[in-house]
C-alpha cells in the first residue's frame, strides 16, 4: 500500500464507511501499484454526475448485491477513480472533493488547481 497521504501533504482522511470506498473497502482512499484505475479521488456524489457516469457505461448508481455493492445515491461519498473524475471535469460535470481524504497520488493525473476548485469542507 502507498503512504496514506492527502492532496495537502497531510494524514489522508476516511472518505466514507456508508457506504463503505476504497480500492481496500476500508474506507479511505488509500491506493497500491495494481489499483490501476486509481480510485484515489474522494468525491460526493451528485445526481448529475451519477447520470453522466451511467450514462459513459461506469453505472454508479445501480445495486450489484453480488459485488456488495448498494448502489450510489447524490450525497454519498466515493473514491473515484482520478481519470473518471477528470473526465467528468472536462465535461463540466465533475462532483465536488474532500481534499483532505483524496490520496496524493491523485496529483499524477489531476492537477491541484482543479482538485481545489470543487472542494467542499470535512464533515
Amino acid at each position: 500500500m502507498s503512504a496514506s497521504v492527502n492532496v495537502l501533504g497531510q494524514t489522508l482522511q476516511s472518505c466514507s464507511r456508508d457506504p463503505m470506498t476504497g480500492f481496500f473497502r476500508n474506507g479511505s482512499c488509500d491506493t497500491c501499484e495494481e489499483d490501476r484505475g486509481i480510485h484515489t479521488v474522494c468525491a460526493v456524489m451528485t445526481a448529475e454526475f451519477l447520470a453522466y457516469s451511467k450514462y459513459v457505461g461506469n453505472d454508479l448508481s445501480t445495486p450489484r448485491p453480488e459485488f456488495s455493492f448498494p448502489g450510489l445515491q447524490a450525497g454519498d461519498r466515493w473514491c473515484l477513480c482520478a481519470t473518471r473524475f477528470l473526465q467528468a471535469h472536462e465535461e463540466g460535470v465533475a462532483p465536488r472533493v474532500n481534499l483532505s481524504a483524496t490520496h496524493e497520488r491523485t496529483l499524477d493525473v489531476v492537477p491541484l488547481e482543479v482538485l481545489q476548485s470543487y472542494a467542499v469542507e470535512d464533515r
